[in-house]
């Protein structure tokens, strides 16, 4: 037991030594970014688009030179979900696709062509993704290689909505001096942490157990597992209530919980460690925020 306790112990020590290092390490981005590395920094380290649209091994390493090139395949409930090729190929990809038509396909889930976007796509959230960074995420993705790779298409077994809504019109950027609001931003619509962290009502998140868990997905690092997500509010039982803002960030950047198990790999924390400290830092600020609730 008294091992068991400075295995602990250790392991909280160099959680909170690396998160201080990562976090020191990645506190230059500010507002002072062009549109196309504002778009990479969210795409990779953020949105982590790559987490469905890169494919992967079977040891769940991404596929050296095909990033965001599609084929990644897995089940959720909606069905049998094949990530899309969405670098700039002409015939593969979105090579065709105009900046203005990313744009609109982001916030409004509707292709070109007229038709709509499925799951897992958060389109509910990134309706709310701003001007810039929806620019700066289109931008982004136009200049990357293309990659010639023709994937199949997602098979669903739910019905895909008519629309997501009302055309989205203008979206003004986040006050980033709002701590609370900005991490808000980061955790719904861009970062998505709202989206997988709370349960569904039907077709719908249920808006009233924001962060609670309880979803199943697939086990990336398990390609016969599914993991289930847990409770982000600041329950003190079943959340993070008595997380230190250390052990969040361990658990964000890392992978790990305060005891030392590690996160299934579905969090994708090889690349959110790639985010800013003031970024992190944000996010952390707003969980806090959330009603403590029981799954």
């Amino acid at each position: 037991m008294i091992g068991q306790r400075r295995q602990t112990a250790l392991v909280a020590t160099l959680a909170c030594l690396c998160v201080g290092a990562l976090l020191a390490a990645n506190a230059g981005h500010g507002n002072a970014q062009t549109y196309r590395e504002r778009g990479a920094y969210l795409v990779n380290a953020v949105a982590v688009c790559g987490n469905c649209h890169t494919p992967h091994d079977a040891a769940n390493a991404p596929l050296p030179g095909m990033e965001l090139a599609g084929g990644r395949e897995f089940d959720i409930e909606a069905g049998h979900i094949v990530g899309s090729n969405i670098t700039p190929d002409r015939e593969t990809g979105i090579g065709d696709w105009s900046v203005g038509q990313i744009v609109y396909a982001l916030r409004n889930g509707i292709r070109p062509n007229g038709t709509i976007i499925g799951p897992p796509m958060p389109i509910q959230f990134y309706r709310q993704l701003s001007d810039r960074d929806a620019m700066a995420i289109a931008i982004y993705l136009k200049s990357l290689k293309p990659i010639h790779q023709e994937v199949a298409r997602s098979r669903y077994k739910l019905p895909l909505p008519h629309s997501y809504g009302p055309i989205v019109g203008r979206v003004a950027e986040p006050d980033r001096h709002d701590k609370i609001a900005y991490g808000a931003y980061l955790a719904g619509p861009v970062a998505h942490c709202i989206e997988c962290h709370t349960p569904r009502h039907g077709p719908n998140l249920d808006l009233n157990r924001i962060g609670v868990g309880g979803r199943e997905f697939p086990d990336f690092g398990n390609p016969e597992g599914r993991t289930v997500s847990r409770n982000i509010t600041p329950d003190p039982e079943t959340g993070i209530g008595k997380w230190s803002d250390a052990d969040v960030k361990a658990a964000i950047l890392l992978g790990h919980r305060p005891d030392g198990t590690k996160l299934a790999r579905t969090m994708p924390f090889d690349a959110y460690n790639g985010m800013s400290s003031d970024d992190v830092n944000a996010i952390v600020d707003y969980l806090r925020t959330l009603k403590p609730l029981k799954p």
